[in-house]
């Protein structure tokens, strides 16, 4: 992944100059996104300064269960993580593949293919999970054998400004996956929020030229060693306050040596298959495409839009589905998720954020499903 060297020494910055390092990223020509507040969650849009960021408010996650508080003080990343994920700009729910148009009297066909995109993004409050998630992402779209041009062009020219977490929620299992809470590599920029009743600051780490370069522009002092030494400890905290763990050792073999365990049933007479876990799912990639054409045979298009295993029609072949149960299809995502996704791409398919629970209507919560199988099975190996 790129952007793993540190240039500089951490500096410490006040929220007014986080205000002229957004304004600096936009005035550059980027589409500045960053969280906000909107439909009683804290979702990724565009952003146009400090004022938009969700100040003073905190999300409350559990299986099946989401709130928004409000917090004591005024930080402005003091929540954990909503029902967006990046995936959403870089991996789009719905983009046009190709259009093709022919003229009146059956002129030759005009073919225009998805553009490369217009204007290059700004990420504003990237979370440690969310870094390797699009690190992961970049094995399936960027680097494997169906890469896409468009999707590359989006990632590859990202500017990202990572925040280092300072609470989890109690879905979080970003610790039992090594993704976090700490962001490590894959930010230009990455911030610590210090906020108390006598500071607001935020220590910023510096992980590229391009940080280093937009540093340059910003007013800031660099880092003391009590800041240092405060963020060290916000994060100490913030990973003994998961109270969620999940046994990664063997999970591999586990999953796939089981595959008519009776937890699969169990589960699934609680699963929808509605496909929610899939589609806030920050790694998930599966998509369909949809041909149109207009009744004068005159244009055409192909769209390509997300999809997930947990429907019906994903795995049609011929004269019928594949997974015709929804036992089969959440036994599928489980253990393509946390067992296949390793033997394809070398790494697992989870980065612990927890939004499948969050965002699961019944609340199944995926590390109850391993650690169930596994203590009935002991595997460890």
């Amino acid at each position: 992944m790129k952007k793993e060297a540190k240039y500089g020494p951490p500096a410490l910055i006040g929220p007014d100059d986080l205000e002229l390092l957004i304004q600096a990223l936009v005035q550059s020509g980027r589409q500045v996104i960053g969280p906000v507040v909107r439909d009683d969650a804290i979702v990724y849009d565009k952003i146009r300064g400090v004022d938009d960021l969700p100040a003073g408010w905190t999300d409350r996650q559990a299986p099946g269960r989401y709130t928004l508080e409000h917090r004591a003080d005024a930080a402005l990343f003091g929540y954990a993580v909503g029902p967006h994920s990046w995936k959403r700009f870089l991996h789009p729910p719905v983009q046009t593949v190709w259009s093709a148009t022919r003229g009146d009297a059956g002129e030759a066909i005009d073919f225009a293919f998805t553009p490369d995109p217009a204007r290059p993004y700004a990420f504003i409050g990237v979370r440690a999970c969310e870094l390797l998630a699009i690190e992961i992402q970049d094995k399936v779209l960027r680097d494997g054998p169906t890469a896409g041009r468009a999707y590359a062009g989006r990632c590859d020219n990202a500017f990202i400004v990572a925040v280092n977490c300072s609470q989890p929620a109690e879905t979080c299992f970003c610790v039992s996956m090594d993704a976090g809470p700490r962001a490590k590599t894959g930010f230009d920029l990455a911030l610590t929020e210090l906020v108390d009743d006598h500071r607001h600051e935020f220590l910023v780490e510096i992980g590229s030229k391009a940080g280093a370069d937009l540093m340059a522009k910003i007013p800031h002092e660099v880092a003391n060693q009590i800041a240092h030494k405060q963020a060290n400890a916000l994060l100490e905290r913030t990973s003994a306050g998961m109270s969620r763990r999940m046994e990664t050792k063997g999970i591999k073999e586990l999953l796939q040596h089981n595959p008519e365990h009776p937890r699969w049933d169990d589960v699934a007479n609680r699963c929808l298959s509605c496909g929610n876990c899939t589609m806030v799912c920050p790694t998930c990639f599966c998509t369909t495409t949809e041909d149109t054409s207009d009744l004068a045979n005159h244009t055409a298009e192909r769209v390509q839009k997300w999809d997930s295993c947990f429907s019906l029609d994903f795995s049609y072949i011929h004269s019928g589905s594949v997974r015709n149960s929804t036992r089969s299809r959440y036994r599928q995502w489980l253990t393509h998720k946390l067992a296949h996704w390793i033997d394809q791409f070398g790494t697992s398919g989870c980065v612990g954020c927890g939004r499948c629970m969050t965002w699961c209507p019944v609340g199944i919560d995926l590390t109850e499903e391993v650690n169930a199988i596994r203590a009935d099975t002991g595997v460890l190996q």
